[in-house]
């Protein structure tokens, strides 16, 4: 079974306040969205596992929206969250106070059965908190690891959080410009596999008490190549690093992880992505980044066409 996760982010907000949402009323908006995934059979597609991570705001209109489908017209499309807070509500234990964060017993509440966690806009947030403290994280190797290591550590509290409430994930990783360094590949390679071999051990320490009821894919951003005019890395780029991650994680935990291509999945790059053998999928966010940038169900169809065709 192959995975297509689809991030909505800011979805809630209209373009005219400088959002991306084209609609005035974004409730009606992604109501329309599971309308049009439902009519094109999103979730019908053989083998397909599909999965929308919606802004808080607009879950609960697209729960409702899904709900109101047949299981059978509904297929593998699921609605999940954009992370949970890393930690949670639990009987005997404060109840409340979690005021601006989303616990994991919330998201679970209104329907959602999957959370992305650590998307690389998630982990810049949390540098950006600890830059507050120590404005020169950044300068030299040193720091630049001992605040990854604080991320990767809240990051796994948050995968915690969600698994122990009854969540699947989805948990990005992925190297920076700085983190890849200079030369040919093969000198990087060394440079990438502490990186990632890092991010993973931290990330998923304490997961396996969860398994196998409860599920974990991978996300591999590779943040150097997101952004406009950058170039995103090739086959054997992405072979090699999913594979990497996938050898690392049977080793050090005991289990075979997916891994899906979490640097854009485009019409442009399905196929190409699809006939990567150590990879499970891809992460959708924008369908079209030029003219009325945004979000185009039609558009995601064509997408998970390429990359089953």
């Amino acid at each position: 079974m192959k995975s297509i996760f689809v991030n909505l982010k800011r979805f809630d907000v209209p373009r005219d306040k400088g959002g991306v949402c084209p609609c005035d009323n974004p409730g009606d908006w992604i109501r329309k969205v599971i309308q049009d995934s439902i009519d094109l059979g999103i979730g019908l597609l053989q083998d397909i596992h599909v999965v929308y991570f919606i802004p808080e705001a607009l879950i609960i209109p697209a729960q409702e929206a899904l709900a109101s489908y047949p299981e059978n017209r509904r297929g593998r499309l699921e609605i999940g969250c954009q992370s949970v807070f890393r930690d949670n509500v639990l009987p005997g234990k404060n109840f409340g106070a979690f005021t601006s964060n989303l616990p994991a017993a919330s998201a679970y509440q209104i329907g959602c059965r999957w959370s992305i966690i650590g998307h690389s806009e998630e982990r810049r947030d949390k540098q950006e908190v600890i830059g507050f403290y120590q404005p020169d994280w950044n300068l030299n190797q040193s720091t630049r690891e001992k605040c990854s290591s604080a991320v990767d550590r809240i990051i796994n509290r948050e995968v915690l959080s969600a698994m122990q409430q009854g969540m699947d994930v989805l948990l990005c990783i992925g190297e920076t410009a700085e983190e890849r360094g200079g030369g040919d590949f093969e000198e990087q390679q060394v440079r990438i596999k502490k990186v990632l071999s890092d991010q993973l051990l931290r990330g998923l320490e304490g997961i396996t008490k969860f398994l196998p009821d409860r599920a974990i894919v991978i996300g591999y951003e590779p943040i150097w190549a997101i952004g406009p005019g950058k170039t995103p890395p090739g086959k054997d780029y992405i072979q090699f690093v999913s594979a990497l991650m996938k050898d690392i994680v049977k080793t050090q935990f005991g289990f075979d992880i997916p891994v899906v291509y979490g640097g854009g999945l485009k019409e442009e790059n399905a196929a190409m992505i699809s006939g990567i053998n150590t990879i499970d999928g891809g992460l959708v966010a924008l369908t079209r980044f030029s003219g009325e940038i945004g979000f185009y169900v039609n558009e995601l169809k064509s997408i998970m066409d390429q990359y089953s065709a």
